[in-house]
């Protein structure tokens, strides 16, 4: 029953690799209409009330906790896509990539030291094996990299926000429908956007949304970008816990390039398909001491 449910929460964190890989397609369109800050906030809109018509229901929330969710609609939501947007504007896109991809060994850390999950040997092996397939992934056989301090900080800055929100999860996820701690997450992702929209000035095109281009893809992003999504890494989390779910993160920069292939016909270099044998392979080893530790369990 054990393995089953792991599998089922395999299935999950990739299902949500894969659209989170391939949102960029939707996003870049709207970026013509829209700004960042406009589009997180309506994809979070969305998600947000149709997981109301999904659980009609109140989450009954003490003062501590609610601040536990606005915390986490922050670091998983807000300040997280504005941090990787911000960024992009000031570094190389593949320098972001790379950066936010250490999201997952960050987790770990962080797990290791709050008490949540113990830091294992293959985790790190995990890690640098996955990482040198990110590196490989992203640069697609330009390697075209140059540091730019603000532009990295920032992007480390987002992988950080990633890891506080998932430890955040973590202990919040616990006994709580899956479907009502992602509603509030993202009530409070909405709310703490709608600042960073209304700061940026630009007027909300209206018109655009009846066209059905723009109004797909939003729904995308919305309803299963943000909402679907959220839920089942949600869920994830609970099947397989915090470091083994995000070590999934590795795969994201592939599906990526993969759906840029596929939709912009832009290409794959051989050295990206090795990189994704290695991003492959370093989840595979990452996930080894979670499973050599339940066996262990029920054998004892």
């Amino acid at each position: 029953m054990e393995t089953r449910q792991k599998h089922i929460g395999r299935l999950f964190a990739l299902f949500t690799i894969t659209v989170w890989g391939s949102t960029f397609i939707s996003s870049k369109k709207l970026l013509a209409i829209y700004t960042p800050a406009q589009i997180m906030l309506t994809r979070f809109l969305l998600a947000y009330c149709a997981l109301w018509l999904l659980r009609p229901r109140r989450l009954a929330l003490t003062r501590k906790q609610e601040a536990v969710f606005f915390l986490m609609g922050l670091t998983g939501c807000s300040v997280y896509f504005y941090t990787e947007n911000t960024a992009l504007t000031y570094t190389l896109a593949s320098n972001v990539s790379i950066i936010v991809a250490a999201a997952p060994i960050l987790t770990a850390i962080l797990a290791h030291f709050t008490g949540e999950e113990r830091f294992h040997r293959g985790t790190l092996w995990g890690f640098l094996t996955a990482f040198s397939g990110v590196v490989l992934v992203v640069c697609n056989g330009t390697f075209v990299l140059k540091l730019n301090p603000r532009g990295d900080l920032l992007a480390l800055a987002a992988a950080a926000c990633w890891a506080v929100y998932s430890i955040l999860l973590r202990r919040m996820g616990q006994g709580l429908d899956p479907v009502l701690v992602t509603r509030r997450t993202l009530f409070w992702g909405a709310v703490t956007a709608i600042p960073l929209a209304v700061l940026g000035g630009a007027p909300f095109p209206a018109a655009p949304l009846l066209t059905p281009v723009v109004a797909g893809n939003f729904l995308f992003l919305g309803l299963i970008g943000s909402g679907l999504c959220y839920v089942l890494w949600n869920k994830a989390f609970r099947l397989l816990g915090v470091v083994a779910t995000n070590n999934f993160i590795y795969l994201n920069p592939f599906v990526t390039i993969v759906t840029a292939k596929l939709f912009l016909n832009e290409p794959i270099s051989p050295l990206a398909l090795l990189g994704a044998a290695l991003i492959t392979l370093g989840v595979v080893i990452s996930q080894r001491p979670a499973k050599q530790e339940t066996e262990k369990s029920c054998a004892g």
